[in-house]
Parts: structure tokens; C-alpha cells; sequence
């Protein structure tokens, strides 16, 4: 692992006037902020705007640049930034920068056509664990081999849409096309090989675009690839080493591995950069009359492996939400701090038009159990009073086993929150895997504990039932 600057590294090489414009109390806090990566350095405002800044700002830059460089493609809020990766594993530190998806759109659709693709991937969604999934990204394919085709083709995607775009083709004259027609809207080009490194890097540096080095199959050629597209001025760069299908799956994700390990463990600076798959590289062997379901589940597999082997961005083609719902929750689980389970803020929550006479249920603050609840919840249709209690994002089974659900936390809630002036009766309703401190909690809060369904989808039929009412 490549060594990480600590905060007494860091802080020799800030102003140290403790200005406060970046929010921290003082430029040691900062400091301590970005050796935990929880901040960026452009935040410290005063390194880049006083010119006697400038020799401590080149040298901080060049201390905090991560092994793998940080890549951004298009621009606004819908702009997706990938790399900037510090750690092998996430348990050394964790994963910044979830793997982006970006979705194909050939050129030589019709307008209708066109424009139902886009909107199909803009509008897939799934909520999970209060956090709304989506794709990141449309490619943009040169099917046509026409360059007037594939500029009106990119011009219109930038006039349909402010996603981040990928324009896709080998042949320098369509990439220039459509570099030229959506330059300012910040395309990735893919790609820059060893027969056409001059005119495409050429064309990333006039329009300061990021640029896709393929070289597939020899991790060699990647590096010199990339060495010449450096010297050129080439300043953002994204390595594809190729995507193999089926039976070149294993050889793809050893090469994906074996760049990553280069970039952190042994520092290549040459093979720094985020890495680019394309499982929709699969289609290729898709025979007609097959059932496409069977290619697109061979899409999942290749995709999956590559996501836990490094890559920082995938280009896919199934639009299925079977197909994309597995991927986008193995990112997310990937890219979850692991020290830092996910909560949601303590605090009182109605549901329905709650009055005196509703029930009162408690849950922790974990966000699986909380969204769980909520959702069980909802679908019931039930009214009720629900408090989050703070459990430092435990599950209900876990806070009670180590004490951080206690009859005293509840009682403190009720407290905290109100609720005896909202409600005219003082039955709680306990989680059933919380029912061992039921007692213990009668005693601390001097309310009736009635013991709820150990599972949560019974909610509905407990409170319909007024089973939480009976002697």
C-alpha cells in the first residue's frame, strides 16, 4: 500500500493562519481532515488564490495526489468523478468514488428512438436503504462510421441531457467530429490506441478532454501508451487493457488487477490512472435467435467481477432493472465505509395522520432497520408514532447484546422527543428482538411495554388488530 500522508505532513504546508474559509477551526483541523481524505484540498481557498502560496501549494498537491489519479467527465451537478483511489483494500482506509455505469446509445437511431434510450436510462432508479440508485452515464457508439452522423448525434445528447457522456469510437476523424460539436459539455474520448495515440491525443489536448488509452490484452503497451499520450500533454487519462468475454474473463481480471497493484503497491506513476471496462463487449458473441437474457446475464457476471477488481467505470448495454439492481447494490456495499455503518438521524418520525390515540413504536437508527421498519410500515398503511433511537447504527438484536439499547436510551427518548404530550396513553411498542429488556424498561420510563412482531412485516396486522391496546 502506498504510504498516506499524516496531518503533521500535511500541516508544515498549509498557510497556517487558521482563516477558518474552509470550514475546520483551524489549519491543523483541516490538516487532520485531509489526512482522513474526508475533505479536499480545495477547500483551503487562500493556497489558491495568494501567489505566496504557490511553491506550498505545488508541493502539498504533489504530497495528497492519490496513486490513482482522480478523472472528471462532463460538467454540473450531473458530472462524474472516478479514481482518486488510495487503498488496495477498503478495510486499510475505504473507497471513494463508486465505480460509474454509463449505458450505450448508438448514433444511428432515429430521433424517437434516440431520445426513449436516453430517457430509459435517466429514469432508472430503485430506492435502497434511503439511498436512490442509479446509472451515471450515457456512451455514445459511432455505429454509423460517420463523422457528420456521430456529431449531430452527440450534439443532440447534450441538448437532451446533462449526464456525463463517453463518446465511443476508434477512428480519429469521428472522435474530432464529436469533440467539436460537445467539447464544453467535457466528454470522455474513448479511445487513443497505439495506431492512432497522434491524432487523438492530439484532439484531448486542443479541447482539454480526457482520453481512454486501449491497448488490449499487453499491459506494456498500456504503459507506453500512456508514457507517449503524457508527453503530449495529455493530462487526464483513463486506461481500458481490454475486455475479454467468457472465456477471456479470467485474463481480464488479472490484467485489471494486476494495474491497480502496480499503481498502490509498487507506485507506477505511468499506470496511475482509473480503469475503464466494457462488459457490453459480450454482445459481440451474441448469435441471433439466442435468448438475449443468457448474454445479459454473462453482462452481470463480467461487470460484477470487474467492479470488485478495480475497475472505476463500466460500459453497459442491458437497461433491465434484474440486471442492473445487482450491480448498483454491490457497488454500494462495495463503496460503504466499512468502519462507519450506515445510520439515520435520531428522532421522532409520524406516519399517517397520527393523533393522541396512536400507537408509539421504537427502532434504532441503523439505516437498514429504519428504512426496513419504514417501508413495512408504509406498505401497511398503518398510523403511528415511530422513534429512532441512537444506537451508533446498530441493529436492534446487536444494540441490545452490546448495551448500546438499553431501558435507560429508551426512556431518555421518550424524554427527548415529547411524545408524552402528543399521546393520551403510555403503552410502547418494543421491537421483538428487543423483548429481554421490556421490563427493565416499564421500570425506567414508567410506560407499558407491549413486545411487537420479531420481524417488522408484521407490523400491520399488529397494529390493525389492536393486539398493542389489549390488557
Amino acid at each position: 500500500m502506498a504510504k498516506l500522508p499524516g496531518p503533521l505532513e500535511i500541516y508544515p504546508l498549509l498557510p497556517g493562519t487558521n482563516c477558518k474559509e474552509c470550514g475546520e477551526a483551524n489549519c491543523m483541523a483541516f490538516a487532520t481532515k485531509m489526512a482522513e481524505h474526508t475533505v479536499k484540498l480545495e477547500a483551503c481557498t487562500p493556497l489558491y488564490e495568494d501567489p505566496k502560496y504557490a511553491k506550498k501549494l505545488v508541493k502539498i498537491e504533489e504530497l495528497v495526489t492519490p496513486p490513482v489519479r482522480e478523472v472528471t467527465i462532463g460538467v454540473g451537478e450531473f458530472a462524474a468523478s472516478i479514481g482518486a483511489k488510495l487503498v488496495l483494500y477498503r478495510h486499510d482506509l475505504r473507497y471513494t468514488n463508486p465505480t460509474s455505469f454509463f449505458l450505450d446509445v448508438p448514433d444511428n437511431l432515429d430521433s424517437e428512438a434516440f431520445a426513449k434510450r436516453v430517457k430509459e436510462i435517466e429514469d432508472w432508479t430503485y430506492m435502497y436503504i434511503g439511498t436512490n440508485l442509479r446509472l451515471d452515464g450515457i456512451a455514445l457508439r459511432g455505429v454509423s462510421q460517420d463523422p457528420q452522423t456521430f456529431a449531430k448525434a452527440a450534439k443532440n445528447l447534450a441538448g437532451i441531457s446533462n449526464w456525463p457522456i463517453i463518446l465511443c469510437s476508434l477512428q480519429p476523424e469521428m472522435l474530432a467530429a464529436g469533440a467539436k460539436a460537445i467539447a464544453d459539455k467535457r466528454p470522455l474520448l474513448y479511445a487513443a490506441t497505439l495506431d492512432t495515440w497522434a491524432e487523438v491525443g492530439e484532439i484531448a489536448v486542443r479541447h482539454n478532454l480526457p482520453l481512454v488509452a486501449y491497448a488490449p490484452g499487453n499491459l506494456d503497451n498500456l504503459a507506453t501508451l500512456t508514457n507517449t499520450l503524457r508527453a503530449m500533454g495529455v493530462e487526464q487519462l483513463v486506461l481500458d487493457p481490454g475486455t475479454a468475454s467468457k472465456s477471456g474473463l479470467g485474463s481480464t481480471v488479472n490484467n485489471f488487477t494486476q494495474l491497480r497493484r502496480s499503481a498502490i503497491i509498487k507506485e507506477n506513476e505511468l499506470l496511475g490512472y482509473p480503469l475503464l471496462a466494457a462488459p457490453i463487449a459480450v454482445w459481440a458473441d451474441h448469435r441471433e435467435g439466442e435468448a438475449p437474457e443468457l448474454t445479459k446475464w454473462d453482462e452481470v457476471l463480467t461487470a460484477a467481477s470487474l467492479i470488485v477488481r478495480y475497475s472505476d467505470i463500466l460500459i453497459l448495454h442491458s437497461a433491465d432493472m434484474w440486471t442492473n439492481l445487482p450491480l448498483t447494490f454491490l457497488r454500494s456495499n462495495l463503496y460503504t465505509d466499512p468502519v462507519k455503518p450506515v445510520a439515520v438521524e435520531a428522532g421522532l418520525q409520524t406516519f399517517g395522520d397520527v393523533d393522541a390515540d396512536s400507537p408509539v413504536l421504537y427502532t434504532t437508527n441503523f439505516a437498514l432497520t429504519y428504512f426496513t421498519v419504514e417501508s413495512d410500515i408504509k406498505q401497511a398503511g398503518v398510523t403511528t408514532y415511530l422513534i429512532v433511537i441512537d444506537t451508533e447504527a446498530m441493529s436492534v438484536q446487536t444494540a441490545v447484546a452490546g448495551r448500546k439499547l438499553t431501558a435507560e436510551k429508551v426512556a431518555e427518548s421518550l424524554e427527548e422527543t415529547g411524545i408524552a404530550d402528543k399521546v393520551n396513553h403510555r403503552i410502547l411498542v418494543s421491537p421483538g428482538m428487543a423483548a429481554r429488556i421490556s421490563g427493565e424498561t416499564e421500570e425506567a420510563s414508567n410506560w407499558t411495554v407491549k413486545v411487537g412482531p420479531k420481524d417488522s412485516s408484521g407490523i400491520g396486522k399488529y397494529l390493525q388488530e389492536g393486539k398493542w391496546k389489549e390488557e
